[in-house]
């Protein structure tokens, strides 16, 4: 009997359907291993942040809206039968492309398109999130079996690869590259780890590693057959014993999963590379047959857990009558419910910034005492003002803090993840805040969002200045006006609290 053929338009109503799909469903065990990890976690900060994690995911898998305001890079691994039929023998790569196109900017559930062009010049937004990146392997059969993800620019800018020699410890690079990594990776979420073949064959096989299932406690409870899995809980149990815990604020989960591909390597070398998956973890599965497009089963909504987030010893601030004496009193880890007008601003609108000041122009906006919130958000649908808004990673904004505290008269700025150094300097210098957001918790940080209006740099699109009116969104203070950081305390405190007590498996 012979393969029944794959037409050209089912092959791209499918890519275009699991990308939607995946914008808005969680893979339901990664749902069931935070949801564990909450129940257990002791760090308040943590549990409030896993909590916002948990419940902006069931308001997206009931709205039908990203989970994270940055809806990722495509990535696919695509093995194709042998003797596949294809309609018209199609483009396979055109047709994926069409296929992504079409999810990114479908009207009813528009997604953030952030893929550049020209990376080391112009850097120019493709405007439909094009090309993806695409591997292909062929197989034996008559089928195409797909693997689709959509992988966030926080997560991944945090991958590391090593040469090691091959007396070299994996664990212990692995933990010496944790803390380096900081927050900005999103977590509690889940390392893929490819160790040997070539330095890009191991970069490869850890991002094809994040693909597989979230099954750490059932090796838990099994135990170890093999030196991988061997590896594998060694790794989760020490990476969690750093501490660092959710959204990098301290705490007992840092990590819900470690999974590690491997494979034959030179005798003379043990390449190791390290891909971290972000709490906006997003992937699905699935195989053509040529029976027609791919049948994506929406999960129950009985898997998220009903919470709700408890914001009653928060402190209530006013953004419109904020002075610099009010934030003197803000401690580290303290909640905030920030109401008022809110600036935004990241890389591209800091960098043009910058240039002005340099060539001594005013700039179009006045941001005395006023608060900035680094943020690209996702273009709003029907009646939202905003789409999903959750913060970008602060870090890259560092280079220009100084120069925006002591030109501009900036008070405080709002992201996600720690602060380095040299930020952490000019904001006790000025006597300035840092807020932190919860990366992965887009869709809950945007229905705080009552009004949106774009005041300059609207050429940058989802990089322009915008003015938000908030009500009660929620953030924590990560760094305070004495250079106290949230980031580096927490973990501390959780690290030294663990070496205290026996290791519980989660």
């Amino acid at each position: 009997m012979s393969a029944q053929i794959i037409k050209r338009s089912d092959f791209v109503q499918s890519i275009t359907d699991s990308l939607q799909f995946i914008s808005y469903y969680h893979p339901i065990d990664y749902i069931q291993a935070l949801s564990k990890a909450y129940e257990l976690e002791e760090s308040a900060a943590a549990k409030d942040a896993m909590a916002q994690i948990l419940i902006n995911s069931r308001m997206c898998a009931e709205g039908h809206r990203p989970i994270c305001q940055d809806t990722g890079i495509v990535t696919a691994f695509i093995k194709i039968g042998r003797s596949a039929r294809f309609e018209d023998d199609f483009d396979l790569e055109a047709a994926f492309n069409e296929g992504v196109a079409l999810a990114y900017n479908d009207p009813d559930n528009k997604l953030r398109a952030s893929v550049l062009s020209d990376p080391a010049g112009l850097r120019i937004n493709t405007k439909d999130n094009t090309p993806a990146v695409i591997h292909f392997e062929f197989m034996e059969g008559t089928k195409v079996d797909i693997h689709v993800a959509a992988k966030g620019g926080g997560s991944e800018a945090k991958s590391k690869f090593a040469m090691l020699n091959p007396s070299d410890s994996i664990v212990d690079w692995v933990l010496q590259m944790l803390p380096q990594m900081g927050a900005g990776w999103c977590p509690p979420g889940i390392l893929g780890i490819g160790i040997g073949g070539t330095a890009e064959k191991a970069m490869l096989m850890a991002k094809k590693s994040l693909l597989e299932p979230v099954d750490i406690q059932d090796l838990v409870k099994k135990g170890s057959e093999n030196r991988l899995e061997e590896l594998r809980l060694e790794l989760y149990e020490k990476v969690n014993q750093l501490g660092i815990g959710a959204q990098g604020l301290g705490g007992l989960t840092t990590v819900l999963d470690v999974k590690i591909l491997d494979c034959p390597t030179h005798a003379a070398n043990l390449p190791v590379a390290m891909i971290p998956n972000c709490a906006a973890t997003r992937h699905t599965h699935f195989i053509l047959d040529g029976s027609g497009p791919a049948v994506l089963t929406p999960p129950n909504l009985s898997h998220w857990p009903k919470l709700t987030h408890n914001v009653t010893s928060a402190r209530r601030v006013d953004l419109d009558k904020i002075t610099h004496e009010e934030v003197q009193s803000w401690k580290i880890g303290e909640v905030i419910l920030l109401s008022g007008k809110l600036l935004t601003g990241r890389d591209a609108a800091h960098k043009r910034m910058i240039d002005m000041l340099n060539k001594g122009e005013k700039l179009p906006v006045d941001f005395t005492n006023r608060f900035i919130y680094y943020v690209g958000p996702v273009d709003p649908v029907r009646n939202e003002v905003v789409g999903p808004a959750g913060p970008t990673t602060a870090t890259r904004m560092d280079k220009f803090t100084r120069q925006m505290l002591e030109s501009t008269g900036l008070l405080g700025m709002v992201g996600k993840s720690e602060r380095g150094q040299i930020a952490i300097d000019a904001i006790k210098d000025n006597k300035a805040i840092y807020l932190m957001a919860v990366g992965g918790a887009a869709y809950l940080v945007s229905k705080a969002i009552k009004q949106a209006k774009v005041l300059a740099f609207a050429d940058l699109g989802m990089e322009a200045i915008y003015e938000f009116t908030v009500e009660d969104m929620p953030v924590t203070v990560a760094v305070d006006t004495q250079g106290n950081s949230i980031h580096r305390e927490g973990p501390k405190i959780w690290q030294e609290k663990l070496r205290k007590i026996p290791v519980v498996s989660q």
